[in-house]
């Protein structure tokens, strides 16, 4: 690592992930714009493939414990070393954040603690680390706060969807006073951010984008039966796979020769399989399970329509604006979504794909028979979708930002090892 230039530590959930390829694309760029930085991930990879982008990132990667077990030695060493170096400090954070676990009656707030100040220990102090960003505004950026209360190092969030709508709001509301910055990737995310803002923490809205070049406008010829219709996502409950799946037996009892194929994985696997069971709709739909980009296209490719049925899951979940629908439109497929969170930032209705009210598989039946069945009729928001993603959505227009958003943070930071306390 260079000594006389800052560099900015980027603190990550788990890397890589296939579910979160718009974090190593803007990693990616962030390298390609100047932006000297290295990876810490609180997980190892949980796939044992990646989007071939990943390999292009030369930035180096430290894997944290992710629990306290089976790490308690590794853990404790380096609390310990940091302790005998930080002394007061050290020990006024520990007391802050063990006052602050036995109210939140949880360990966890201990083990983003030490996962912080093993951090410290390990990759921060006496190195010249200018600035701490995570991803996620749960676990990544407790342990970035912690890092930060110990070493003095700024740093910021990027806040996502279901990271923000899960979080108790008085411990949101703590990271974003902290904070240097934030990071959202929507404007509704951002209304509901700064109404927890007690300090006027600057909060910036940068889409993630995607790579219009990659996803090339190729529309599908018009579609004939049977129907090819495809959906991506993680099986959960904001998906609303369940409702998709009861929509599309309606196709099925109405006659729709179609063909169902699905993309992801999630805790809903067996649930959503057992419904495909009690539906009979076994020969129509297939799960593929998680892929990787390159096998992703080829879908979109033989598509006659894309749909996400997102709504709010019970417990608050809700998705941002999904890539898959950004992909879906940049590639020239019909798209089918609701009308959830910041989804209508992306789709407008009539103009550049079809949107219905949330947990409702009439109208997606009905909505989803139209596309396929009238296609004439949404031929021309074909071309208003692909101009939407080029206007808004490319991620080397939406990076720029960014990239301008860490030179600041940076330029601000002393250019020389050993400033840590």
């Amino acid at each position: 690592m260079t000594v006389d230039r800052p560099v900015l530590g980027m603190l990550l959930k788990g890397y890589p992930r296939i579910s979160e390829s718009f974090i190593s694309s803007e990693i990616l760029l962030l390298e390609q714009l100047g932006i000297p930085l290295e990876i810490y991930s609180l997980r190892q990879p949980r796939e044992t493939f990646t989007h071939r982008s990943v390999h292009r990132i030369r930035a180096a990667v430290t894997y944290l414990p992710e629990y306290v077990l089976p790490h308690p030695i590794t853990l404790l060493a380096s609390n310990a070393r940091l302790a005998v170096r930080l002394r007061g400090r050290y020990l006024t954070c520990l007391a802050a954040a063990l006052v602050r676990a036995a109210r939140l009656h949880g360990t966890a707030t201990v083990r983003h603690f030490l996962q912080a100040a093993h951090l410290a220990q390990g990759r921060l102090v006496d190195r010249n680390i200018g600035h701490l960003h995570a991803h996620f505004c749960h676990t990544p950026t407790s342990v970035a706060l912690f890092a930060h209360q110990l070493t003095g190092i700024p740093f910021s969030f990027t806040a996502h969807a279901k990271d923000i709508y899960t979080s108790e709001p008085e411990q949101l509301r703590r990271k974003l006073e902290a904070a240097a910055f934030v990071v959202t990737c929507t404007r509704y995310n951002a209304r509901y951010l700064s109404r927890l803002n007690p300090t006027a923490t600057p909060i910036h809205v940068i889409y993630h984008g995607i790579d219009p070049d990659f996803f090339a406008f190729e529309p599908a010829p018009p579609p004939q039966a049977p129907f090819r219709i495809l959906s991506i996502g993680r099986l959960v409950a904001k998906k609303g796979y369940d409702d998709l799946l009861i929509a599309l037996k309606m196709l099925a009892d109405a006659g729709l020769d179609f063909r169902f194929t699905q993309i992801g994985s999630g805790d809903q696997q067996e649930a959503i399989g057992r419904l495909v069971g009690k539906l009979g709709l076994g020969e129509r739909v297939r799960f593929l399970g998680t892929l990787p980009h390159h096998e992703v296209l080829g879908h979109y490719r033989r598509s006659h329509c894309f749909v996400l049925a997102c709504k709010i899951a019970p417990n608050g979940d809700q998705d941002g604006i999904p890539n898959v629908l950004i992909e879906a439109m940049a590639a020239g497929v019909p798209v089918l979504s609701t009308r959830v969170s910041a989804i209508p930032e992306l789709i407008e209705h009539g103009v550049t794909g079809t949107l219905v009210d949330p947990a409702d598989p009439p109208a997606l039946a009905r909505a989803l028979a139209a596309i396929l069945t009238r296609p004439a009729a949404y031929r021309a928001l074909l071309e208003s979708a692909r101009a939407r993603v080029e206007r808004s959505f490319d991620n080397r227009r939406c990076i720029t930002k960014l990239r301008q958003l860490f030179q600041q943070a940076l330029a601000t930071a002393p250019a020389s090892r050993g400033r840590r306390p």
